[in-house]
């Protein structure tokens, strides 16, 4: 079983399948054959806590492949969140799906250079306009809850905050141990 970017862990020995405990093993090979298709991104790092990592993913998986937000909501969300944090390897992992899910290439690039995009979608404009306060301030203004929740309805944006929430410990793990940007991709400028 390849554990995708192990080799270059720089904060944490090597993981390999080799040294990895039964539970690690069990967990890395419920990853891999899972909606995800192998162990990658975050996931050799959160291995190293096999309790942790089994709750993340199931919570990753739910947010990707089963919640109620459509593909084009939800990724655009992972996208301001990555972009938010500076989490460059979520960037340039979900870029592309956001792209075929729909999100406009303007949109992702307005995004990139940290600009509010012109949206033709206003339950894309909702979704943005939500996340942003939420990530930056920690709350959102009642006007903007209510165009969100309107937009959504309550499961959806539920999801929503969830997503915020996982997309954001991703993003702290991946900064804390130095993720590497996927494919060699030149990291974005802050």
């Amino acid at each position: 079983m390849p554990i995708q970017g192990a080799s270059t862990m720089n904060r944490l020995p090597e993981l390999t399948w080799e040294n990895m405990s039964e539970e690690q093993r069990q967990l890395a090979d419920e990853i891999a054959s899972g909606p995800r298709g192998g162990v990658r991104g975050p996931f050799p790092w959160l291995l190293r806590s096999p309790g942790i990592a089994a709750h993340v993913q199931r919570l990753g998986a739910y947010i990707r492949y089963e919640s109620a937000l459509p593909g084009n909501l939800r990724e655009l969300a992972i996208l301001i969140t990555a972009r938010f944090w500076s989490a460059q390897y979520e960037w340039y992992a979900h870029r592309p799906i956001a792209l075929e899910e729909g999100v406009d290439e303007a949109v992702i690039e307005a995004i990139a250079r940290r600009h509010r995009p012109q949206f033709a979608n206003a339950a894309e404009a909702a979704i943005h306009d939500f996340c942003f306060p939420m990530l930056e301030t920690h709350e959102v203004p009642d006007e903007t809850y209510q165009v969100a929740l309107d937009a959504l309805g309550e499961e959806q944006l539920v999801d929503l905050v969830s997503l915020l929430g996982y997309y954001s410990l991703l993003a702290m793990l991946m900064a804390t141990f130095n993720i590497p940007v996927p494919g060699g991709k030149v990291p974005l400028k802050d």
